[in-house]
């Protein structure tokens, strides 16, 4: 039922895969740090940055699988929405590559990202960046199970 999965689409999902993991392992201290008590000002900085690169290698995964398997990527104005909602369904040439479990914890990521583009760091809520901080690690996690489960199903 499904088109197979190229070679250099895999990889390219795998590289991606391995820079969220670099990411996450290059911050470790900065992230385990946070769960006290609220950083000074450079680390909530840091932090915002970290989220926001967590989100767009996310989404870059996502523009990947988009073009080169749905081959159509949203152009709306809301297109980041779009292509989030894009990979928690199904195709006819694909099926889900995200569950709605990871969906609905992404969305949050979603919605901070322009927030923090637009925002002074300062101004930025801490209490809701350290819940996305926190989970970080387990999104990852979940994130990279639906993947290789994506992955292993259009390999068949």
């Amino acid at each position: 039922i499904w088109s197979m999965l190229d070679r250099a689409t895999s990889a390219h999902i795998e590289r991606q895969l391995q820079q969220l993991a670099r990411l996450e392992t290059d911050y470790d201290e900065l992230l385990r740090a946070s769960t006290g008590e609220e950083p000074e000002l450079v680390g909530r900085t840091a932090l915002s940055a970290v989220v926001q690169s967590f989100y767009q290698g996310v989404e870059g995964i996502f523009q990947t699988i988009a073009k080169r398997v749905d081959g159509s990527m949203p152009s709306s104005a809301d297109w980041h929405r779009r292509l989030l909602q894009q990979m928690a369904a199904g195709t006819d040439g694909r099926p889900e590559v995200i569950s709605l479990d990871v969906l609905e914890r992404l969305e949050p990521f979603l919605g901070f990202r322009p927030l923090a583009r637009h925002t002074y760091p300062f101004l930025l809520d801490w209490a809701r960046m350290r819940d996305l901080v926190r989970e970080i690690a387990p999104l990852h996690t979940l994130l990279r199970r639906d993947l290789e489960k994506f992955i292993k199903t259009m390999g068949e």
